[in-house]
């Protein structure tokens, strides 16, 4: 006893005559830093980057989407380079902050970056609880009121039918305004968020682009069909399952590629990349397609398109995040202004304001 209590006191006054040195043991447990991640490159499932003092892996095909995304694309692999970890909920309540691209299985809650709790309703890959509320609830914890859902459409829909028929007086019937009205529910961020102008200009934006890619809502699917087999990306773990030719475009934005395609199905909780012809035989789900698009995907943008028209970044942007790296910087200017007349026309029937920033 005397030899561990001599022992003790000789390692007291080492440490404290600076002989000894206590290394923190966490300062090696976060992971090195990989490539920081740039919003001009092309990411593949299984790359890795860095963003903001955390690591990320692709899961699949993306670009322009910065780390964590909305889209689930990218999975944190966690901190890196000694950055401090997300801390946890205050108060009684210890659960974890939500992570984008961590799988969350039916009944984990989360507390989001509002302060507030949310509940996994089905299993996801970490969908945004705000803007998947298909696959999130609110949810009470430890005394806390309710979380607040998401802005919602007062009084309906910004558009009424009268106005919808007056947009697209040659419409083809499958695009129901009764469809669109029901895909609202998918993200109610969808015009119901700022102003009653804010409002009324992102769903102009949204149907003037919508009326670019479909001729006026006349095409449901791509015409140009030798363009069919192009768009089965198989370095995707998922493959094609549906068949190489089978993911054209189709909808009000044209979705096309398998990749965005599984991409709209695990938001949308529909099995769109084994079943894609759901998109040309379902309105709902085709116009949920095309607002999925809308809220979530940057495209060649930097944001999306409705960031872009909440934020006051102007129509301009919402074509970049659609199809700017063709159309903008001077690519195709009549395209652009094909879009921007259609803007123009539409804010004119419902009474607001074009705003700035028309052209991309």
């Amino acid at each position: 006893m005397r030899r561990m209590r001599a022992l003790l006191a000789a390692l007291a006054l080492a440490v404290a005559g600076g002989l000894i040195a206590i290394i923190p043991t966490t300062a090696a447990s976060a992971a090195a830093c990989a490539t920081p991640w740039q919003s001009s490159a092309v990411y593949t499932g299984g790359m890795q980057v860095s963003y903001s003092g955390r690591n990320y892996q692709a899961k699949w095909w993306t670009q322009n989407e910065a780390p964590p995304g909305t889209s689930g694309v990218w999975q944190d692999l966690g901190s890196c380079g000694g950055s401090t970890p997300p801390s946890q909920p205050p108060g009684t309540c210890n659960y974890p902050n939500w992570v984008a691209g961590t799988w969350y299985t039916t009944g984990n809650v989360v507390r989001y970056t509002n302060g507030l709790y949310y509940i996994a309703e089905h299993d996801n890959p970490g969908y945004d609880p705000i803007i998947s509320t298909w696959y999130w609830d609110p949810y009470t914890c430890g005394g806390q009121p309710p979380a607040s859902s998401p802005p919602t459409n007062p009084g309906g829909f910004v558009v009424s039918e009268a106005q919808f028929n007056q947009m697209f007086p040659g419409r083809n019937s499958f695009y129901t305004y009764s469809g669109l009205v029901a895909a609202l529910s998918a993200y109610p961020a969808f015009t119901g968020t700022g102003s009653d102008t804010v409002r009324k200009q992102e769903a102009a934006a949204f149907l003037a682009n919508v009326n670019h890619e479909t001729g006026g809502l006349v095409y449901i699917v791509e015409q140009n069909t030798a363009n069919y087999p192009h768009y089965c990306d198989t370095s995707q773990s998922y493959g094609c399952p549906a068949g190489q030719a089978a993911y054209y475009g189709r909808g009000p934005i044209q979705l096309s590629w398998n990749f965005n395609y599984n991409a709209a199905g695990n938001a949308l909780g529909l099995p769109l990349l084994t079943n894609p012809w759901l998109v040309q035989n379902d309105a709902s789900v085709a116009w949920k397609t095309g607002i999925w698009y809308w809220m979530t995907q940057n495209g060649p943008g930097t944001m999306t398109s409705h960031n872009a028209m909440v934020n006051g970044a102007g129509f301009g942007e919402t074509i970049r995040s659609i199809n700017g790296s063709l159309e903008c910087n001077g690519g195709n200017p009549a395209q652009v202004q094909s879009r921007v007349n259609a803007y123009q026309q539409f804010v004119n029937i419902l009474g607001v304001p074009a705003g700035n920033n028309l052209y991309c």
